[in-house]
This record gives structure tokens, C-alpha cells and sequence, in this order.
């Protein structure tokens, strides 16, 4: 055994993956199937994605699958753009329902498939009316189900759209309201309105898009989930003519393989399947120079304690994490960012060579952008995009679906340096020179990060509130099965809970109505 003066270094679990060739990140372990995409491009926020996904919509001749946490059929997709007609430049209406509608009736082969969360309903009980109406008065060949299929508390989280077997996408964004917003993220956007007329905030989020035998293959996970959801077995589109490929969609691979990977809870005595966790690790293990991470969320326990491993050693990767300032709504903030604190306070603990940041971005006027997107990149060697944010119920609660690709490098760096030019609002090429032949991802930021206006603001947070640290100390919205445990293990939210948390607000606003007035 080498002594603590032996020159001889010790071995590590990332020397160890660094001498794996290139593709034994790709594993039975951390992917569901690895399949070969014709063409592959990356879309960053919802008007580019909305603005395209109508084109494959209308362009769809036999099948279309929409896999979804929500959709919100009242949505304008191209806002601002709608005539006084309500139709859309295309020429079909704006609203997503009446477009669903529309491109049916044009075309007498199409069935579309669009499943959505059963909790959608509860979280956002306005959309059920529009739901309603287009499953029973739309067309017959318009078939739609609520996925009840996890356990309590779980949610069906994929985010995938999937036309004839043949063009696929897969990332973070919904179909739904408050998702819309340009890369620009214009402070005070007219075009950035919920239906009630109120504003909405900015918002940053990221898809992929793929054609070939990828795309056939999510369209197959999607057919699995829409019988697990109602038992009902779909059978592929035959005889589908070539499906092409968007319009203004810019290409930035060709004849790659992409890997796609799940989280699954146990149910119904199926085992967990946490293939998306064990690619993020393998992914930090591997890293060399730079992870970067944006992401809803930042509170898995077992991504943490992996990040928190490289901070030790010395001359490892920096670490750069994109969050938003705070959730939407208190009680997730709570939630969600009193863990958040607990895991940035260990990882700057280990950070001791100052490689370690976690930002929020902000519009020219200072406002907070909303980051939804969920991504994390290593070096130029693994991009992985999808519906999975870094917390605990990603990892083993939701239904997830990722997809990466481990090459070309140029593909895998562009991206990186597109993503973290649009928060400093500063060209590729003048990120790149910041960089400079050393590549030092950190020092570059803060040479280009602004004080003021448009870039990045490093995060702080308060004193967490009691409710805070309670839902902290027991992840009560955080939960997560690990390998082995059964769903009658009691993770997360049950119907317990939500009856003390009931009685407990209705005290609260009794002693309030007798004692704080």
C-alpha cells in the first residue's frame, strides 16, 4: 500500500473512467437504448420549439405522440402573430387545440396520441374545460388519457413529441402556459402573456430534436407509456412517407448515435430504473475540465456528494451551475431551495481551489430569468438534455426521459459555449476568446459577467423558514425510491400528509382570525 509520501498517485474512480473508451459512458446501466439519429439539432427556448413544432405537425401523416407533464389547448404558440381570426401565419389557428384540430381534418390518416399527467389537472384545474371539450367533441382520430400509472405523489414527467416514427423530440419544455419566451428574454415582452392578460416572466428552457431509428425508438418508449397509462396497445405507423425535416431548423449533427435514458418508480412490482442518475454520475466521474449544469433544481443528494468528491481533489473540473433566483411559488421554494442551500454550503465547503459556481440569469432590466431547462454538459465528450432536473425525485420518483450524445466534440462544446453566451448576452466567438487557449470556463464568465443589466448573479439565500427546514429534514416533496425498495415503501406525499398540512394551515388561519387582527 503506498504511504502518504509515495509519489506514486493513488487511482481514483475518474482515472478509471477516463481510460474507458469514449462510448463505456453509454452502458446497460445508464441507458434504455442507444440508436443511431440521421440528423440531431438542439433547440434553446420555447418560441424557436413552438414555432417548429407546428411545421412537424403539419407535415405528420399517419401518427403523432405527445408525451407530456401538461398541455394547455388555450395556448398561443406564436403569440403576437395571430390575426383577428385567431390564425396564425401558417394559416391554421394560433391555439394549440384548434391547430391539433385543423391538422386532422386536413390530413385523413392522422392519429395523435397526447398523454398528459393525471396531477396536471389538480395543478392547473382551468385547462380540464378545453381537455374536456376536444376529447369529446373533437375528432374521433384525437385520443387522449391522464397517466395515473406511478405512485402517490409521483408525476409523469416526459416531455416528448414524436411525428410517424421518423422525427422526435425530447428536452424540457411543455407544451403549455408561461413556457413561451425568445432567447432574447426582452425585459416588459407584450408577447409574453398568460390568457388572463397578466405578464409573464421571462423564461429559458432547451429541447432536442432528432430523426432516423433514435426517433423511432422514443417513439417506442412513448407507445410503452401510453399503455401503461390505459392499457391499450399501439402498433407503429406503416407505410409513412419520408417525414421532412423543419424549415429553419438548423442541423448540428449528422449520423450520431444518442442515448436515451429513463427514471422509472417501482410499480406494479416492476423494479426502479434510475438509468438517467447513473449517466449523471458516470458524466461527473469522467469530467476533466468543466461540467456545466442548468437546471430547475439543484438538491439530489447523490449528484451532490459526486460533485462534492471532484471539489476535493486537487486540479479537478470547475463546476458551473445555472438555477433560478427561486421557485414559483412558496411553498416550492421552500421546498426545494432550503435543500438547494444545504447542498451549494457543502459544495462550497470542499471547493478549495475556487472552482465551483452556482448563478441565476437576469434580462438587461435586471429581472430574473426563469430556468426550466435541464442539461448538464462534461468537457466536449457527453451533452446530456431532457426532462430530468437535479433533484431526488428525478432520480428515482418521476417518469423521466433524457437523451445524450457523447460525440462529435465540436457539437458538445458548441452548445456549452451557446448556452452560457445567451445568459452573458455576448457572442460564441467572444466567449471563446475570453477562454482563451487555457480554457478557463470560470474566469471567463466573470471577465464577461456585468454588473449591471443583461448576464449572471451569483445566488444567496435567507434564513429558511421553519416550514422550510421541515421539508428539508424529510424531502416530503423530494422523495425517492432507491434500487431495491418496493412503492409500498411509503415515499413521498400521501394522503397523511396532506390532511396534517391541511389541518395545520386551518389552525393557523383560526388563531390568525382570533389573535392577529
Amino acid at each position: 500500500m503506498p504511504s502518504d509520501t509515495d509519489p506514486t498517485p493513488k487511482p481514483t474512480a475518474h482515472d478509471a473512467l477516463t481510460a474507458l473508451p469514449e462510448g463505456a459512458l453509454f452502458t446497460d446501466d445508464t441507458t434504455w437504448q442507444v440508436a443511431r439519429a440521421d440528423k440531431f439539432a438542439l433547440i434553446v427556448d420555447a418560441a424557436d420549439y413552438f414555432r417548429v413544432l407546428r411545421k412537424v405537425f403539419i407535415g405528420a401523416k399517419r401518427e403523432l405522440l405527445l408525451i407530456g407533464w401538461d398541455f394547455d389547448f388555450e395556448l398561443e404558440m406564436l403569440p403576437g402573430e395571430g390575426d383577428e381570426d385567431g390564425l396564425a401565419p401558417d394559416g391554421l389557428p394560433n391555439q394549440l387545440g384548434s391547430f391539433i384540430e385543423a391538422i386532422v381534418e386536413r390530413s385523413p390518416d392522422l392519429n395523435v396520441y397526447m398523454l398528459k399527467w393525471n396531477g396536471a389537472v389538480l395543478a392547473a384545474p382551468g385547462r380540464l374545460a378545453p381537455t374536456v371539450a376536444l376529447s369529446i367533441f373533437g375528432s374521433e382520430r384525437i385520443h387522449f388519457a391522464l397517466d395515473g400509472h406511478h405512485p402517490f405523489g409521483a408525476c409523469h414527467h416526459q416531455k416528448i413529441v414524436v411525428a410517424d416514427d421518423a422525427l422526435a423530440f425530447c428536452g424540457g419544455i411543455d407544451a403549455t402556459e408561461k413556457r413561451w419566451d425568445t432567447s432574447e428574454h426582452l425585459p416588459d415582452d407584450p408577447r409574453r402573456i398568460c390568457k388572463d392578460g397578466t405578464p409573464s416572466g421571462p423564461w429559458h428552457d432547451a429541447t432536442s430534436a432528432l430523426t432516423g431509428p433514435a426517433a423511432a425508438a422514443l417513439a417506442e418508449l412513448s407507445r410503452r407509456r401510453w399503455h401503461r397509462a390505459n392499457g391499450e396497445t399501439l402498433s407503429p405507423p406503416n407505410d409513412t412517407p419520408p417525414t421532412p425535416w423543419p424549415e429553419g431548423l438548423e442541423v448540428d449533427a449528422t449520423d450520431i448515435d444518442v442515448a436515451i435514458s429513463r427514471t422509472e418508480p417501482p410499480f406494479d412490482g416492476k423494479p426502479l430504473i434510475n438509468e438517467i442518475e447513473q449517466l449523471f454520475l458516470n458524466g461527473i466521474n469522467a469530467a476533466e475540465r468543466v461540467i456545466y449544469i442548468e437546471s430547475q433544481y439543484f438538491a439530489a443528494e447523490s449528484i451532490c456528494s459526486a460533485l462534492e468528491k471532484r471539489l476535493q481533489e486537487d486540479d479537478g473540473p470547475e463546476i458551473v451551475v445555472i438555477n433560478p433566483v427561486e421557485a414559483e411559488s412558496w411553498l416550492e421554494d421552500d421546498a426545494m431551495h432550503v435543500l438547494r442551500h444545504r447542498m451549494v454550503e457543502r459544495l462550497m465547503k470542499a471547493d478549495h481551489q475556487n472552482r465551483f459556481r452556482i448563478y441565476y440569469p437576469v434580462t438587461k432590466a435586471g429581472e430574473p430569468i426563469y430556468v426550466h431547462a435541464k442539461i448538464m454538459v462534461v468537457d466536449d465528450r457527453l451533452l446530456i438534455i431532457g426532462s430530468s432536473n437535479i433533484n431526488d425525485r428525478s432520480m428515482g420518483f418521476d417518469t423521466e426521459c433524457n437523451v445524450a450524445i457523447a460525440k462529435p466534440a465540436k457539437v458538445i462544446e458548441r452548445f456549452r459555449v451557446r448556452l452560457i453566451a445567451e445568459h452573458l448576452d455576448v457572442s460564441p466567438e467572444t466567449f471563446r476568446e475570453a477562454e482563451g487557449n487555457d480554457q478557463q470556463f470560470i474566469a471567463a464568465i466573470e471577465h464577461l459577467n456585468r454588473e449591471k443589466g443583461r448576464g449572471l448573479r451569483r445566488l444567496s439565500r435567507e434564513s429558511p423558514t421553519l416550514i422550510g427546514k421541515v421539508l428539508a429534514d424529510t424531502r416530503l416533496l423530494d422523495p425517492r425510491y432507491h434500487p431495491g425498495e418496493q412503492t409500498n415503501a411509503g415515499r413521498g406525499l400521501r394522503p397523511r400528509h396532506i390532511a396534517i398540512l391541511a389541518g395545520g394551515l386551518a389552525l393557523g388561519w383560526l388563531a390568525w382570525r382570533k389573535w392577529g387582527r
